[in-house]
Order: structure tokens, then sequence, then C-alpha cells
């Protein structure tokens, strides 16, 4: 029996994300992003489409490689202005059930410490249904604004994202016993000394001493996102993740870097299932194939080749208006985003691309296809990148805000059903058992379960 086609909305709190210029459409609402009905409207919407999840994207910093400024991306809305996501998540959380939050928190410049309580308050109060998508940063701006000179180097970020996630494993699943809140009103006792545990971690990055400040909440852990395809990014995937992001041009690249991920997995004794891969993808639909390419032809006339180049030059840390529109695109290794070049140079060796056509691909919905046809050709082709590459699903990018998704779940979602390769229900409860069907929490063998509070700190905290 095939598999069932997931579908993330790919979104972010600002008005231009992955379709740069496309704002300038007089269809696009996403310069409402400041209003609160702007995404409980969106929540709504894809709770009817029964998505798994909303993936929020984040930065810290502006995009300034281009020209050396941030004066294009101020002009175009380069993912800017920005809010922060966190804030959204108990707003759609309120008028859904089911839908998931998966929320981009880049660990390179927050402490662990409130970082923890963030997250296990969120997921308090969605009762289980947020996701943290472990970011380590790739803009120098942000790390700048930060009282940093520059970001670590790449390797660097990911040595301190393990032990980041060491620390912050210890606080959600280590800290407090389950049965540590008693809430015993007779006798005075709301939690039991004996079952809350100072942590006293040391490390190279960090030294936390104390608990957790929060109490279990239903996942503990909230469900972990990791979208890095690099070498390095691809076996901190393989240790923590349980869901995987990429991001790629073609099938061929991208079930290159799915074949990756799941044999990394494997060889981090984790078992291929217990890890779902969503790649990156628009969808550009309509009744008829002749009102989609339509649809499709309007679109392109609001890409701007400036605004794809000031995105990209803050992905690959490469200022792209050093080159001419026609020159090749040859692999840089960079200290931002290592993957993004990838993705149009070592990854493909067949295709060359040069720097406008670069442009001109990610000038609407990223660095990943656009699916035009109607709702039977899209479904073809959607079947097409799940059974040739082996990915599980689909994080969605939009054109325009919020008319991409709503004619998703309009027109893709139903023919997906008629053809049993999309879910008709949600499954009851965390987001982590609604997509695994395993429980609220890690699984045992999952790195997350098996880093301890070591024994002799528990004896000498519970003899004092």
């Amino acid at each position: 029996m095939s598999k069932l086609i997931r579908f993330n909305a790919f979104q972010m709190n600002t008005p231009g994300h992955q379709s740069p210029g496309l704002w300038r459409h007089p269809r696009d609402n996403s310069h409402q992003y400041t209003s609160a009905q702007h995404w409980t409207e969106l929540a709504r919407l894809l709770e009817y489409g029964l998505f798994d999840a909303i993936f929020l994207a984040d930065v810290l910093g502006v995009y300034d490689v281009y020209q050396g400024n941030i004066d294009a991306a101020l002009k175009h809305g380069i993912q800017l202005p920005l809010n922060d996501p966190l804030a959204l998540v108990p707003l759609m959380a309120n008028v859904t059930r089911h839908l998931g939050f998966g929320v981009t928190c880049a660990l390179s410049y927050e402490h662990p410490y409130p970082f923890a309580r963030r997250m296990s308050t969120l997921d308090h109060l969605t009762k289980g249904r947020v996701g943290w998508n472990i970011v380590t940063g790739y803009l120098d701006s942000a790390a700048r604004n930060l009282g940093l000179h520059q970001q670590l180097s790449h390797d660097e970020r990911y040595d301190l994202a393990d032990e980041y996630l060491d620390v912050v494993y210890k606080l959600w699943e280590q800290s407090w016993d389950d049965q540590a809140v008693r809430h015993d009103k007779k006798n005075g006792v709301y939690t039991d000394p004996a079952h809350v545990h100072p942590i006293r971690h040391q490390g190279r990055f960090f030294n936390v001493p104390g608990i957790h400040l929060c109490e279990p909440s239903p996942q503990r852990t909230p469900l972990l996102f990791q979208a890095g395809t690099s070498k390095r990014g691809t076996a901190f995937a393989a240790r923590h993740a349980e869901c995987s992001f990429v991001s790629g041009p073609s099938k061929k690249v991208v079930k290159r870097y799915v074949d990756e991920t799941r044999a990394a997995v494997l060889a981090a004794g984790r078992q291929a299932e217990q890890i779902l891969i969503y790649a990156q993808a628009l969808i550009i639909t309509a009744e008829t194939s002749e009102a989609a390419h339509q649809k499709y032809q309007d679109y392109l006339q609001y890409i701007n080749i400036e605004a794809s180049l000031t995105l990209l030059s803050g992905w690959t840390g490469v200022d792209f208006s050093q080159f001419p529109l026609d020159a090749t695109i040859d692999y840089i290794d960079s200290d931002a985003g290592r993957s993004a070049l990838a993705s149009f140079s070592a990854a493909d060796p067949d295709k060359v691309w040069t720097v406008r056509e670069a442009a001109q691909f990610i000038g609407l919905g990223g660095r990943g296809p656009v699916l035009v046809g109607n709702p039977r050709e899209i479904s073809d082709q959607l079947e097409a990148w799940v059974d040739e590459t082996g990915i599980d699903g689909f994080n969605l990018a939009f054109a325009l805000s919020h008319e991409t998704i709503s004619d998703v779940v309009k027109l893709i979602v139903p023919e997906l059903q008629r053809r049993h390769r999309y879910k008709t229900h949600y499954t009851d409860g965390t987001l982590r058992h609604q997509l695994f069907g395993r429980g609220n929490h890690l699984p045992l063998n999952h790195i997350g379960r098996q880093t301890k509070i070591t024994a002799a700190t528990v004896q000498t905290e519970l003899a004092a």
C-alpha cells in the first residue's frame, strides 16, 4: 500500500518569506501578518485541510550580504520587518484542536535555560502540539547584534548545538519525575522535592546547575525538527531529529539528501521510520490546467531579480551583486548556508545554473520545485516526488497569502484523498503521537531519553 502524503505549511511572521516580490501582487495579503486574525484564519484553514503542522521559519538577523548593506532587504521586504514566531502559537492553538506548530529557534543566540522554559510553556498551552525546528543560525548580522564579532564557524555551531541539546534534554526529561507534582491540598504539598533534580551541567559552552522551572509538559521534549543537509547537519539530524526538512530543485537532489539522512539515522542506532522527511515545494493550481498555468504566468511577473539575489546572498554568505547575471554558480564553501549553495551546484553536477536562473528559480517558492497544474496533474507530481525520492511529505511554501494554501486545501487535498494518499481525519493526542502513533514522549532509543543526570549527582543532591 502506498504511503500517505503529508503537508506542513511553510510560513514566517513577515510580509516577505519564500517568494520575494510577490507581496506586490494585488491579491496578496501577507502585509496583514501583524494581525491576530491573519494567523487564526490560516490556522483554521490548515486544520480544515488536515495539515500536520504550520512550520514557522525565523531568523534573528537581517539579509545584509547583498551589496554589503540592508537597503535591498528593506526595499524589497526580504524577511523584514520580522516578528517573533513563538507569540503566534497560543493564538493559533486556541482556534484549533489538532494542528501542530513547528517553531524555528536559533540555539546559537539564546541560553538553553530560559529557552527550555519557553518551549515547555508552549507545550502546556497547546496540549502537546508544539515542535522545535533546531537551527544554528547562518547570518553574521544576528551575531553582531547579540554582541559577537561574527557567528561561530559552521561546524563549531554544531558543536555548540550538541551541548545545547544535552542541556535541554536534561531539563525536559530528567529534572522533574512524573510523580513530582502532587497538588496535595490536604497535606500542603504541591511538589515533592525528592522528585525534582538539579541537572548540574558543566560543559564547554554552558553551565546550568539548577532545576527546570516547569513541571513536565505533555511531550516533555517538543517534537524535534531539523533542516540542515550539510555533512555535519545530517549527522546532527541522525542523532536528534524526528522530522527533517530538505530543500532542493530536483528529485535527484532531494533523493540524495533523503538517502544520506536515512542511512545516517540507521548508523546512529535508530529505525528509519523514526524520522519523517518533508521537502519544500510550491503548488500552483486551479480547476483546469489552463487556469493554473495562467495563474503561474501571472505570478512570474512579480518576481524581482534583485530581491531574489538578496535572499540568496543571505542564505549563502556570497554577495551575488558582484557577479554578472549570466555567470555560472560554482560551489563556494562558506560558513553561512552550505546546503543552500550546494543545492544549486555540487549536489547536482548535471545542471549548470547561472546567477539569473537561480534568482528566477528561488523567486517563486524558494529552493523547492514549483508544481503547476490542475488537481489531477498536481497529485500525479506529488505522488511521483514521494515515490521516487522517499520523502514523506511537503513543507508547502506560498506565492500569495492565503490564496496558495487555500487552493491546496480546496483542490489538492480532496484529490489526494480520493486516491487514498492523504489522511481523512486527525488522530487525537500530542503532535508526536499524531505523527508516529507511539505515545507522547521521545522513544527510548532516542538520545534525549538516554541523556541522564548521573547517579552520583542525584545521590549527592538527595543527601543534601
